[in-house]
This record gives structure tokens, C-alpha cells and sequence, in this order.
């Protein structure tokens, strides 16, 4: 009863989440533009919307579509006839559509966000506790591959469009989200005096799904030291270092800051108005600049070495703590075939090239004073932050979760995965041993595996599994009903030789 209850109140909640962007009306007023632009676009931007003022837009839909209208028919104009200087390279679409808003979330935004993203939470919570409460410790194979919404069924493609939307609306065009980000302003201003942007609407609602679904891992895998630990350390980090560390960084006039985050990964980490900022910013800031580059030349070498990567990517990355709590319903649909392991090596590396690349350039321009690049500066910065940034970590990497599993971006296109990889395949005291005497062929590993390795083809042999895409998240381990696998930190020695198959009483050596 106490599940049925919560459900109804989530799907209740979540429907008012997904419909908010679209209540209310719209009406620009002529100071409105002039406290929303810069000074520099005052005169041109107060013209060029003359057609909107005191006027009543009933959606968000019809105020963009006349703004667009207006602006992109100057700037189309002015790209025509090449006056290039005159062109309004600034999109906004964003501040104006959210200054504009009167209606019923702009009035009482708390009232929404409770009513919506508190609610759900709540009603999350009450499905989610009860779970598994009969289930003795250890995880089985149950049934998990017929369920609709985690075997690329209608509710997982369902699902899985509604965040690629989201995702897509997020990143190119957070107009649309205005009420959402209304609706959040209060615990904005709290934490950074700062009314809230699409990105802090982001945070947030990642920070509570990590959070909530955290609560969900306690449940399945009770019993289990290592994964309630691991757990409960991707919650803290995402809690504390991406998102209330930054926002109070904001508060103390100081560069909103994610200290656990790192270069690659972190792709602006050397843009020019990230340096400029970490360098305005007194001693503070230059411990930011110390500490990131230290975290990339010495940190991941040497924690990789003594722990593998898990101690980034299962332990302390927000990406993977998403994965591992909102994505953990869908890790058994990773693709196993020896195709999706070719193409994940040529594209997790290429990405890395590529971010290695885009960086030396970006650090040669900045320290040329922009004589390489020139204007185009922007633009490349931009189409580095498509392609990374955006696209695939954000809509491919999270978007794609029922349908590719829930390690897509981490597998296939994060770079400093394949940087952490790198060491941990030749340089790495971490490996998952196996003991092929007790191995009974179940194949709940390799189901259970989200970055795509065939545990069980190992297991069965014997081999300790040494891979560069293995992120230590130890469930192979925790799903055995056996107790075949075992992560391990021990000494070089040993990762690659040849290991022994136990058949009855003699042993049988196969070179991995």
C-alpha cells in the first residue's frame, strides 16, 4: 500500500514537473530589456522588440517564437550585408523569456517547487524504502530483463525521451525551461544570493536524484559493506563538492569552483575566463588552478596505481555517481559483443585525443594573447563544449541510460575515463581476481557488468580481469553466488600471467 501510495504521488509530482514550463503568460516591458542586456546592445535590443511591448503572450512558446522572430531576423540581416561587428552574438532568449514571466510560478515558486520536486522526492522515498525488504543479502538475476521499463520497453523508451528532451531543452534552449528555473530562485538566493540559472536547476535536481536513488542502492545491495560505503560516497560528493562547495564559493564573490572535478573531464578547465577568474581571485583562486593541475599530473597517476580508477569514477565522480544510483536500474543493458568493445576503444581514446588537442590549442591561444585563434576563439570554445560537454556527456550520456545502459558516456566518450584507463591497464596494482573452480557458468556478472566486459568469460577461466574500462564498481563481485570474484589491490606481479583452471584435481594454464 505504502509503494502504491508513493507511486501515485511521484507520477503526480513528475507530471506537474514536466507541464510547469508551459503555465503562465508573458509580457516584456521596455526597462526589462534595459536591465537585461548589455549596455553595449541597449539601444539596438529596445528597437528591434518595439512589436512585443505590453504585450500579452499566453505561453512561452508564442513569447519565443516572436522574440526569434525579431532577433534572428536582425541578426540574419546583418550576417547578410557582412557587417559582422553588428552582429548580436549573445543569446537572450533565456534572460528576457524568464524577466517577462507573470505567471502563477513566478508568484509563488516555492509553492510549485513543493508541490513538484519535493513531492516527487517524497513519493520516490515512499516506493523505494519498502523495496527488497524480504529479499535475504546478495542481488539475483530476477527478472529484470522483462521488466518494460529496464529492458528497452515502452516505459524505458518513454523515459529515455523525456530525458533526451530535457537534456536537449537544457542545453540549447533553457527559454523553455523559465518556470523550472523561476521556481528554484529561492534556494538559489539562499545558497549564492544569486537568482537561479538553468545550470542550478540542474544541480539541483541531479543532486537529489543521486540522492534518492542512493537510498534505492542501501536497499538492493543491504549486506554489502563495500557498495553502502561506495554509495555513500558519490552521495557526499556530489552534495557537498559539485553543489553546495560551488553555489557558497558564488556567495563569497569567488569563481563557482567543483574541487573533485578534473581535466579532462572538466573541459573549460583551461578556457580563458576560467584562468582569468581562478587568477583574479587571490590565494583562493590560485589554490583552485594548483590543485586541478596537481590532481591531473600527479593525483590520477598515483591513486590510479594503488586503486584503479574506481577511486575517481566509482567513488567520486558525479557522472558516475548518476550512474551508479539513477543508472544502476539499467547497467544489465550495456552491449557485451567484441563490436562494442572495439568501437568503445577507438572512441573513449579518440575523444581523449581530441580533448588533448582542443586544449593545447586553447593554452597556446590564451597564451598568445589570442593571436592564434583571433575571433574565432569563441567559436571553438563552443564547439569543444558541443561536442563534449553537451552532446555526449549530457544528452547521449544520461539520455541514453534505458536504452544503451547506464555507462554510455563513461564507456564510450569520457575522456579522462580513458586517461584513468590508460594507467590502470599498465600500471595499476588493482585487478578482480577469480577463482574458475567455483564458477557455475550463472552469468549474473556479466548481466550485471555496465561497462560491457564479459565477467563470466574470465570468471570461468580463472583469469584475473585486467581491462582499462573496468570502473571498480565491485557489483560483479556482489551479484556472485559464489563468492568467485574478488576486487583486489596487491602487488604488480601476477595481473597478466598466466592463471590456473581448477578441473577436478589438476590445473590447466591459459595465457590471458
Amino acid at each position: 500500500m505504502i509503494q502504491k501510495t508513493g507511486l501515485v504521488v511521484f507520477v503526480t509530482a513528475f507530471a506537474l514537473f514536466s507541464v510547469l514550463p508551459f503555465l503562465g503568460s508573458y509580457r516584456l516591458e521596455r526597462t526589462t530589456v534595459a536591465q537585461e542586456v548589455k549596455a553595449e546592445h541597449h539601444s539596438v535590443m529596445t528597437e528591434l522588440l518595439e512589436p512585443m511591448y505590453d504585450r500579452e503572450y499566453p505561453s512561452n512558446i508564442a513569447f519565443i517564437r516572436d522574440f526569434q522572430r525579431y532577433f534572428s531576423g536582425y541578426n540574419d540581416r546583418m550576417k547578410t550585408e557582412q557587417r559582422w561587428d553588428e552582429v548580436i552574438w549573445d543569446n537572450y532568449a533565456f534572460p528576457l523569456t524568464k524577466a517577462a514571466a507573470v505567471g502563477p510560478v513566478q508568484k509563488r515558486p516555492m509553492g510549485y517547487f513543493l508541490a513538484s520536486v519535493l513531492l516527487a522526492v517524497i513519493g520516490a522515498l515512499l516506493y523505494i524504502i519498502p523495496l527488497y525488504r524480504n529479499q535475504p543479502p546478495g542481488v539475483k538475476n530476477d527478472g529484470i530483463q522483462y521488466s518494460s521499463m529496464t529492458s528497452r520497453g515502452l516505459l524505458g523508451i518513454v523515459t529515455g525521451s523525456w530525458l533526451i528532451i530535457f537534456y536537449i531543452a537544457l542545453y540549447w534552449f533553457p527559454e523553455y525551461l523559465t518556470n523550472l528555473v523561476i521556481m528554484v530562485d529561492p534556494i538559489s538566493l539562499a545558497l549564492s544570493g544569486n537568482p537561479a540559472s538553468q545550470w542550478f536547476l540542474y544541480g539541483l535536481v541531479y543532486t537529489l536524484a543521486i540522492l534518492v536513488m542512493g537510498v534505492r542502492m542501501f536497499r538492493k545491495y543491504k549486506g554489502n559493506a563495500y557498495q553502502t560505503i561506495r554509495t555513500a560516497s558519490v552521495m557526499f560528493f556530489q552534495l557537498s563538492f559539485a553543489f553546495l562547495i560551488p553555489e557558497l564559493l558564488v556567495l563569497l564573490n569567488k569563481p563557482w569552483h567543483d574541487f573533485k572535478n578534473i581535466w579532462p573531464l572538466d573541459y573549460s578547465f583551461f578556457f580563458d575566463y576560467r584562468l582569468d577568474g581562478m587568477l583574479a581571485s587571490g590565494t583562493l583562486g590560485l589554490f583552485m588552478l594548483f590543485w586541478g593541475i596537481l590532481l591531473i599530473v600527479i593525483g590520477v597517476p598515483i591513486f590510479t596505481y594503488f586503486y584503479g580508477k574506481r577511486w575517481y569514477c566509482s567513488w567520486v565522480c558525479g557522472c558516475g555517481g548518476l550512474a551508479e544510483t539513477l543508472g544502476d536500474p539499467y547497467r544489465q543493458l550495456s552491449d557485451k559483443s567484441l563490436m562494442a568493445w572495439k568501437i568503445e576503444r577507438y572512441m573513449v581514446h579518440g575523444v581523449l585525443v581530441f580533448a588533448v588537442v582542443m586544449t593545447a590549442i586553447t593554452l597556446a591561444n590564451y597564451f598568445t594573447q589570442f593571436q592564434l585563434l583571433r575571433d574565432a576563439t569563441d567559436q571553438v570554445h563552443s564547439i569543444y563544449g558541443f561536442l563534449i560537454g553537451a552532446a555526449f556527456a549530457g544528452v547521449v550520456g544520461t539520455g541514453f541510460y534505458p536504452l544503451m545502459g547506464n555507462r554510455v558516456w563513461c564507456r564510450f566518450g569520457c575522456p579522462l575515463a580513458a586517461y584513468l584507463g590508460i594507467v590502470q591497464r599498465f600500471k595499476s596494482r588493482f585487478r578482480i581476481t577469480t577463482n574458475g573452480g567455483q564458477c557455475i557458468s550463472c552469468g549474473n556478472c556479466s548481466t550485471y557488468c555496465e561497462m560491457g566486459i564479459d565477467v563470466r568469460w574470465y570468471a570461468q577461466r580463472g583469469q584475473a580481469i585486467v581491462r582499462a574500462s573496468c570502473v571498480g564498481c565491485g557489483v560483479c563481485a556482489s551479484v556472485c553466488p559464489r563468492g568467485v570474484l574478488k576486487l583486489e589491490n596487491k602487488s604488480e606481479n601476477g595481473r597478466t600471467e598466466e592463471a590456473p583452471i581448477m578441473i577436478g584435481n589438476h590445473s590447466v594454464s591459459i595465457k590471458p
